[in-house]
């Protein structure tokens, strides 16, 4: 997302000081001496977003129980890079360890979001900017909030900006936000332990609205069939974008960058690699990010020495779900029997990567066998 122009970045839009908000001097959040009548000094010690990494002064008097939870979730402190990078690091040499600990910290944990971050501003990850003139939106917004930070692959899926495939259904015949599903309970919830969002207890669950589905006698044949076998997003889901082999590093100006080598529009599915009594499926739909054994090398070599720790294509939930998703649910054995157009093999990856993912893979022996479609 582009960045603003410094003027609109910094405007405050008179109708703001008359809010609840407004009320409140610039100086009880950000800081700054206000009698000072020399600027330069006067802005001395002034916070840009007081609500990072400590929200309990500002935000905590009036939104205590809110604030006491969101300090620890998801999208304050990205927990879950940190544990799928120490999973991989070099754990017995502890200047390794380091060196990737300080190259993670540069570069995968940048993309935060603080109260602020999502009420008040664009994310500092996008250069910032008020999302209303320094208004609080108590529900953020899609377009210029959660856009900001997700619009590589998520936002692009659901809202169809990817050529030749179509916005989610949820998004182009109902019209909802990604507030509609990722409500503020889950927004704000402790992440403590959680190894991934999908882990979340509070996350979106498509139960929750598609009842009949799950039922005991749904009214479709394939969702009787495939109940509790196969994961929703394997019949629903399009192609989404896959990113390979990520490597970082900074720029003689001390810049820092990333490359990847390349990245496909791609449906893959998997074995599921964590079964839990909410996830009980055999098959679910696998995305592979950008990991890459060499991913720190600019930094330290040797820095990700148990790379195999993880799968490479790790279990995902894309957003850009069809009723009808020709070619896989078109036709039963466009899925069953199919094995090179969809499931998981050693053809679809480096061999470097076969031993993390053997989880995932779909043995042919596993593979669905075809069926008699109705009318043969």
């Amino acid at each position: 997302m582009a960045p603003l122009e410094l003027y609109e970045k910094i405007y405050v839009k008179p109708s703001f000081l008359e809010t609840e908000h407004g009320q409140i001097a610039c100086e009880e959040c950000h800081g700054g001496d206000p009698k000072d009548s020399n600027w330069q000094t006067a802005h001395k010690g002034v916070v840009k977003d007081p609500t990072f990494p400590d929200a309990d002064r500002v935000c905590g008097e009036c939104h205590e129980e809110i604030v006491s939870t969101a300090k620890n979730s998801l999208h304050y402190t990205l927990a879950p890079f940190g544990q799928v990078i120490k999973a991989r690091a070099n754990k017995k040499d502890k200047k390794v360890l380091e060196k990737v600990c300080k190259a993670k910290e540069k570069h995968c944990g940048k993309c935060h979001s603080s109260c602020g971050q999502c009420h008040v501003s664009r994310p500092t990850y996008t250069k910032g900017g008020f999302l209303n003139r320094h208004h609080f939106e108590k529900k953020p917004l899609m377009d210029t909030t959660c856009a900001s930070c997700h619009g590589g692959r998520v936002h692009g899926e659901y809202t169809g900006a990817n050529e030749e495939y179509n916005a989610d259904v949820h998004y182009d015949e109902e019209e909802m936000t990604c507030m509609d599903c990722h409500s503020a309970e889950e927004m704000h919830a402790d992440a403590t332990g959680v190894n991934t969002r999908l882990d979340l207890p509070q996350r979106p669950d498509c139960r929750k609205c598609h009842e009949e589905v799950v039922s005991d006698k749904p009214k479709t044949e394939s969702h009787k069939v495939h109940k509790d076998k196969v994961a929703c997003q394997v019949c629903h889901s399009q192609a989404y974008k896959n990113c390979f082999s990520c490597h970082v590093g900074t720029d003689k100006k001390g810049m820092v960058y990333f490359k990847n080598k390349k990245s496909k529009m791609l449906l893959k599915i998997g074995l599921n690699p964590d079964k839990t009594k909410d996830r009980p499926y055999n098959f679910v739909t696998l995305r592979h990010p950008p990991a890459d054994p060499g991913l720190f090398d600019f930094y330290v070599k040797n820095g990700l020495s148990d790379f195999n720790a993880l799968p490479t294509w790790k279990l995902t939930a894309p957003h850009n779900i069809q009723r009808k998703t020709p070619p896989q649910n078109e036709k039963c054995n466009n899925c069953h029997g199919n094995a090179l157009l969809f499931f998981l093999s050693k053809k679809d990856m480096e061999k470097w990567e076969i031993k993390a993912n053997f989880k995932v893979i779909v043995p042919e022996t596993k593979i669905p066998k075809p069926v008699k479609e109705v009318g043969q």
